[in-house]
């Protein structure tokens, strides 16, 4: 007798390769944002939230560009193969999302922080004010 988790067979080894490496170009995760933001980060980070929950805190160094307002005049500050890595408020709001195919529309590399604030403040991390 089958469980639900057996039910459907697993995935190939090349294929579960295949999957998870691909993964990673199109995200990243707090620890690995948190450490490059103290070394000196190789991308730009933008908390893509409203204007009230950037105030209450976000991720030092962050820049504040709400996933609406994301527009190619607004990215004109940056070349165009900056690396923009985005963030919302956690893994049940879409705000990343939507911020990442705005700027992948706009042909600007993306990755989202899994996690999102929510993921910053469960690895312990400060906010900045």
């Amino acid at each position: 007798m089958s469980s639900a988790v057996t039910e459907i067979p697993a995935a190939t080894s090349a294929e579960a390769e295949a999957h998870f490496a691909a993964a990673f170009a199109f995200e990243t995760d707090c620890w690995d944002v948190h450490a490059a933001m103290r070394a000196g980060p190789d991308f730009v980070l933008l908390d893509v939230r409203g204007a009230d929950a950037f105030a209450e805190g976000h991720v030092e160094g962050a820049i504040h560009l709400p996933h609406g307002k994301i527009t190619a005049s607004r990215l004109e500050t940056w070349p165009a193969g900056t690396l923009f890595v985005v963030y919302c408020a956690g893994p049940h709001c879409n705000g990343a999302a939507r911020a990442a195919l705005r700027l992948a529309r706009l042909g600007r590399p993306v990755k989202i922080m899994a996690g999102g604030i929510t993921g910053w403040r469960d690895e312990g991390f400060e906010l900045a004010r």
